[in-house]
């Protein structure tokens, strides 16, 4: 297919026809560019719909407004297509490497990856990250004629250095089996298209994370009054609108903060541009630095509004009971299932035989089937492993 909107991109841009391809070689489509194709698959996926019922900081079951993995995933997509808009970048990539993100994400949000850190640390550990590179090249079972997704290059680049570059010493098992397959460049900077589909992940949970604390009362809007720039948002709006009810003044001070981060972002990342002048997408992948970044002067506001969330929002003793409570239930569900791998539903036992068994290969099924886990689904496993009034549910004969 050929992209009648690729003659408007920056030459910086990642042009679709320049695409290096598939790990499994796909005849184009006619009427879909190779990132829209990327895109339509990650939204078709089971494991995009399972981020429906994942944490994001509070449990699903603890209240309806609050932002699952979905939810916050959705928002990233959104913040980042409208940055890539701007700056002229392909933003059809940049949306499906912010959709990709957190698909490898367990149950219970960072508290499960802890968990199944700790349960994992004679195996190599436990990296969402690579998890999620996994579900894209190997998990997903929708296609006759290969396992996942076979994403394009560039997308699974993008979600290989979601951090930066990769320097770990080994890589992890996931990112050192695609490199095997095909050269993902792990030293350099990724696109800038991943580099704002990352940046984004930022902007979202540093203001969605903001806006579920104020709602669960866990800091009022009077608390943020001494925080750089986010204070002066909040004495504003506190002075502008001193009868406004609860609601409507925590949104109008999260929608002033996101715009103000947005906006940071695009003049610093205009400014690096400007200075590099790059004439391909190589230019930027080859930089000394990133360019889609916070400038120097936004950077200590960010820094302490991480540290404000996480003193009063991700170790607040609630938080932390909830988090102590879901973990055990991770770790539970790991150390049955690798103790007694004949619980597991017969379809993974027969993927262990399939592959020879060993110590090795049992984690490996064990993990994935943890780490695919819905919150709403791994506490209805955990019942019926654990509680003996559970009864498991039988086949109707």
């Amino acid at each position: 297919m050929t992209d009648p909107y690729e003659a408007l991109l920056a030459p910086y841009a990642c042009k679709p026809s320049e695409s290096l391809g598939r790990i499994h070689p796909e005849k184009q489509s006619p009427r879909r560019n190779p990132y829209q194709r990327d895109r339509d698959r990650i939204i078709h996926s089971s494991a995009f719909r399972r981020l429906k019922y994942k944490t994001q900081v509070f449990v699903v079951h603890e209240g309806d407004h609050f932002r699952t993995r979905m939810t916050h995933t959705l928002e990233v997509a959104q913040i980042a297509r409208s940055m890539a808009r701007v700056l002229r970048v392909q933003e059809d990539l940049t949306e499906a490497v912010a959709l990709a993100h957190d698909l490898g994400h367990p149950p219970f949000a960072h508290c499960g990856e802890d968990a199944l850190q700790i349960c994992l640390k004679d195996f190599g550990g436990f990296n969402h990250n690579d998890q999620s590179l996994r579900v894209v090249t190997r998990l997903e079972k929708r296609y006759a004629d290969f396992d996942g997704l076979n994403l394009s290059w560039e997308v699974l680049e993008g979600m290989a250095k979601h951090n930066g570059p990769v320097l770990h010493d080994p890589l992890p098992p996931t990112i050192a089996e695609i490199t095997g397959k095909m050269d993902l460049r792990l030293t350099g900077w990724t696109s800038l298209e991943a580099q704002i589909g990352n940046l984004s992940d930022d902007i979202a949970y540093n203001n969605h994370d903001l806006d579920d604390g104020l709602r669960a009362g866990f800091f009022k809007v009077q608390d943020l009054f001494e925080l750089p720039m986010v204070g002066t948002i909040a004495r504003s709006v506190h002075k502008k609108y001193p009868k406004l009810d609860r609601t409507r003044k925590v949104n109008e001070i999260t929608r002033r903060l996101m715009g103000l981060m947005v906006e940071d972002v695009l003049r610093e990342t205009q400014r690096r541009l400007a200075l590099l002048n790059p004439q391909s997408c190589d230019d930027i992948r080859n930089a000394a630095l990133p360019m889609a970044a916070f400038s120097q002067e936004m950077l200590p506001s960010v820094t302490a509004l991480r540290k404000f969330l996480m003193q009063n929002l991700y170790r607040s003793p609630n938080v932390n009971r909830i988090r102590r409570k879901m973990a055990l239930v991770v770790k539970d569900l790991f150390e049955v299932f690798s103790a007694e791998p004949n619980c597991l539903p017969r379809e993974w036992q027969a993927l262990i035989a399939a592959e020879g068994g060993g110590d090795q290969v049992k984690m490996r099924a064990v993990l994935d089937y943890v780490a695919g886990m819905t919150d709403r689904y791994a506490l209805q496993e955990h019942r019926k492993l654990f509680d003996p009034y559970t009864i498991q549910d039988l086949p109707s004969v």
